[in-house]
């Protein structure tokens, strides 16, 4: 990604201190979504990384995977594939817990959300908008493996990478901005 793409990225995210928590500093994309240029910056540049992969879809985290990975999708030419919150699917599904501060909770996708006609393995990227302790992303990593599907590669617009959420992931993972 070249230098000015970037800084159009990171400047067009508001930082917020102290929320929702003293000591804690907000990252809100809406400031990013909100900015045409920047958010056309950001689906080219990843259009750009993945137009050469392959995909078959993308699969987004509820709610602001949904965001990037539908438009994402649209502009590869692929389907796209809601990860959700459990109970929020009408079909047949599979899900996968994960653990949080205090306590777990779930995520679920449709059994069938990856077929190929070919019956091959589907190639999947997984996106959402950051990856902090990895606990969610690695979660639907493994659900997208639980339907037959592959997943490719986990990609995030932000990464707290001080908090080594990538390494609860067993797959590749690419952030565009790293803090």
């Amino acid at each position: 990604m070249k230098a000015e793409d970037l800084k159009i990225i990171e400047e067009s995210i508001r930082v917020i201190p102290d929320f929702p928590k003293p000591g804690i500093s907000f990252k809100d994309i809406t400031t990013l979504l909100n900015n045409a240029k920047a958010y056309s910056t950001l689906i080219n540049h990843l259009v750009d990384r993945y137009k050469s992969y392959n995909l078959d879809y993308v699969a987004g985290i509820d709610a602001r995977g949904f965001i990037f990975g539908a438009a994402l999708a649209s502009h590869l030419g692929i389907g796209f594939v809601p990860i959700r919150k459990k109970g929020k699917l009408p079909y047949t599904t599979v899900s996968q817990k994960y653990s949080l501060e205090y306590g777990f909770d779930e995520i679920e996708v449709h059994i069938d959300a990856f077929e190929k006609s070919d019956k091959s393995r589907a190639k999947v990227l997984l996106i959402d908008d950051l990856l902090a302790t990895g606990g969610t992303a690695a979660a639907a990593a493994k659900l997208i493996d639980m339907t037959g599907a592959e997943c490719v590669e986990a990609c995030f617009v932000m990464e707290l990478s001080f908090l080594e959420g990538a390494k609860k992931l067993d797959v590749p993972v690419y952030s565009v901005i790293k803090g």
